[in-house]
């Protein structure tokens, strides 16, 4: 649900790789001296938030299992979600790293995300394109 699920806009630039901490030279205004439009598609997650949000899934599922007002059903939902991200991470590092992971299919996906971000560039920039044409432009 997080890769290639959204399309980010941001007129104050963009600092390429900052999510994963993979932080490179930015992007923007005050490194070019002009206005900067950026655009960008998350294609990466880190293997940490993909142990969370499994264990959010398994632990949801589980609350939803127990019966309401045992010790058990108490501690499911007294678990506080952003103590047990930092444990995975911590539980992690040692053993992988700051593992980065991307899908089998990241080929495909780009290609799709880059055309479904170029028509709407072309439809807003150009009057004379519609819905009926634009891929006409896209290669």
């Amino acid at each position: 649900d997080r890769v290639s699920t959204t399309v980010q806009l941001a007129d104050t630039g963009i600092a390429p790789g900052s999510g994963v901490g993979n932080k490179r030279m930015e992007i923007s205004k005050t490194t070019l001296g002009v206005p900067v439009i950026a655009v960008g598609v998350p294609t990466v997650v880190d293997a940490a938030t993909m142990a969370n949000d499994a264990m959010d899934l398994v632990l949801d599922s589980m609350t939803k299992e127990a019966k309401q007002g045992t010790e058990f059903y108490n501690m499911l939902n007294n678990i506080d979600r952003d103590d047990k991200y930092q444990l995975i991470q911590e539980v992690l590092k040692p053993y992988i790293g700051n593992l980065i992971v991307t899908p089998k299919e990241i080929d495909e996906l780009i290609e799709k995300v880059s055309k479904v971000v170029a028509n709407g560039l072309n439809i807003a920039l150009h009057q004379g394109i519609t819905l009926n044409d634009v891929n006409r432009y896209v290669h």
